[in-house]
């Protein structure tokens, strides 16, 4: 895995960038690269959202393309949906998330803990 700030692994560096969004809210994949001080790797955010085992903590639902739609097809697009719904995010008539309403607007990060860094 490429190296990404601090020395962490860039996966780890997404994964923390994605903890950070409140339930209830949303980013898109673009949003959590440029947190995560990857410029424009959404693909990359993808990636390592699908490398997640079964049963992470990491709240990977929260993440959707940058039209505020699911991307993932079949039962887990669905699961996707369902755990979003269950947080209060509403999808309109075309299956979009509105991203004035819902999405994520991250504070500037603090200094990581030194057990993270």
């Amino acid at each position: 895995m490429p190296s990404g700030p601090a020395g962490r692994s860039t996966y780890q560096t997404i994964y923390a960038v994605v903890r950070r969004i409140p339930r209830g809210r949303v980013a898109s994949y673009g949003q959590v690269a440029a947190v995560a001080g990857l410029g424009n790797a959404a693909r990359q955010v993808g990636y390592a959202l699908h490398a997640l085992p079964a049963g992470s903590a990491v709240p990977w639902h929260r993440v959707l393309n940058a039209r505020g739609v699911v991307s993932l097809p079949g039962h887990h697009g669905l699961t996707q949906r369902i755990l979003l719904a269950q947080e209060g995010v509403r999808f309109d008539a075309r299956a979009r998330v509105d991203l004035r309403q819902f999405g994520w607007r991250p504070r500037p990060a603090r200094r990581m803990p030194r057990q993270l860094q």
